[in-house]
């Protein structure tokens, strides 16, 4: 296979567009090419000699890690002051209403000041993200303010109903962050708490993570990125096509539920 016409392209958009195998191939399709070989056996000849692609090159390694058959037990919240996940609404939890989303910070290198908060929208995965100038709950509300100035009241309302975060710091003015900018008097949103210790209760964001660390790994700087950097990011994000909805990006996923969240005319 290694002399197939289309392993050049392949190779290409898996180690400098940091696609999946999977992903690789939905983008050929989509662009005409016909591709006579699967998944599982693009990966049974990565390694092998001669082969374009060694298994360190590939974006999450040569295999998936197996989700767990039984999940791990949640820690208790203690002294928490905002809405525990255990309140959360069904609809919400089934992931059958759309415009609830997940909420993280992805943090630099240590001694680092700037962060990504990391928006992922629970049943389109489409992703927000904003480079805020430091892990304060005074920069977290700052970026949904802008967010919300951006989207306008009633959007910003309908498109984020809810947001699920974890216990740190910087999300505990749970206030600041329901309270839209336009009123005081108004919530913009709802704040939900996973249990401490418990990612797994926002899988969506710790994938999205994932992905952001294939072009910022632990270790790497902020220093120098601007938020046009982290726009690109993200539209690669909600381009990349996803196995989850059968090579639809969450860009088209959105889009066939009505989700539109280009900025509000003015």
């Amino acid at each position: 296979y290694q002399s197939h016409p289309l392993m050049p392209h392949l190779t290409s958009l898996i180690t400098v567009n940091r696609l999946s195998p999977y992903a690789a191939m939905v983008v050929l399709e989509k662009q005409g090419h016909q591709i006579d070989f699967c998944e599982k056996t693009f990966y049974n000849h990565v390694g092998k000699e001669g082969f374009p692609i060694k298994p360190e090159q590939l974006p999450m390694g040569r295999y998936r890690r197996r989700k767990r058959e039984t999940p791990l037990p949640c820690r208790k919240h203690k002294h928490l002051k905002g809405e525990s996940i255990e309140t959360r609404p069904d609809e919400i939890n089934s992931r059958k209403e759309p415009g609830h989303h997940e909420m993280d910070l992805v943090v630099a290198a240590r001694g680092g000041k700037k962060a990504l908060l990391v928006l992922t929208e629970r049943v389109t995965r489409f992703q927000h993200i904003i480079l805020i100038k430091d892990k304060t709950q005074k920069s977290v509300i700052s970026a949904i303010n802008h967010l919300e100035r951006k989207l306008g009241k009633v959007r910003f309302a309908s498109l984020f109903k809810s947001i699920t975060c974890d216990n740190g710091i910087e999300f505990q003015n749970f206030q600041g962050i329901e309270q839209s900018v336009f009123s005081k008097k108004q919530k913009r949103t709802n704040v939900y708490f996973a249990h401490p210790y418990s990612s797994f209760e926002r899988g969506s964001n710790e994938n999205a993570n994932r992905l952001i660390r294939r072009f910022l790994p632990k270790g790497a700087t902020f220093d120098k990125l601007r938020q046009r950097d982290v726009q690109r990011l993200a539209l690669w994000m909600n381009k990349n096509p996803r196995k989850l909805f059968n090579g639809m990006s969450a860009k088209e996923k959105a889009k066939e539920l009505g989700l539109n969240f280009d900025p509000a005319k003015r």
